[in-house]
């Protein structure tokens, strides 16, 4: 019998200190980059987009690897690859930790409009107001002094 999932996450993470660091001109060579890095790992991304400070992914997950050790191949990788690029020459890296929320299949379409509006969304809310709302919502508990 073969192994069947449908595990997707929401991935979230920053850049050190908040700094915008992700050069708008380059985000897409960034992206695809990293889609690489999931590809690699046997799982499949359905979305990627940001701002200048942080990002946002949707994936699945492949059954032979953990979320942590997912997470942290994109963000070991496509740090060196944005250090080496020349295109991000104010990165310092990605912020410790992460935000991942699990979605369902009924919750996928929205999710993926939800990232694919980063733009729109943040003229309204900041990176943190939103880190903080989607933790939240999720009912995920956290100290406000470990947040950033």
């Amino acid at each position: 019998m073969s192994t069947y999932r449908q595990i997707y996450y929401h991935l979230v993470f920053g850049t050190k200190f908040r700094e915008s660091s992700i050069n708008p001109a380059a985000e897409k060579q960034l992206y695809n980059y990293m889609w690489g890095i999931v590809k690699a790992q046997k799982c499949k991304l359905y979305q990627i987009n940001g701002m200048p400070d942080h990002v946002h992914l949707l994936t699945d997950l492949h059954p032979s690897i953990s979320l942590s050790n997912f997470v942290k191949e994109i963000k070991v990788s496509s740090s060196m690859w944005m250090k080496k690029s020349g295109f991000f020459p104010s990165f310092l890296g990605w912020q410790e930790g992460y935000g991942s929320f699990t979605c369902s299949e009924n919750e996928r379409d929205r999710i993926i409009g939800y990232i694919k509006g980063q733009k729109l969304h943040h003229s309204t809310e900041t990176f943190e107001e939103e880190y903080r709302r989607l933790l939240l919502e999720h009912h995920i508990n956290f100290e406000e002094k470990y947040l950033f």
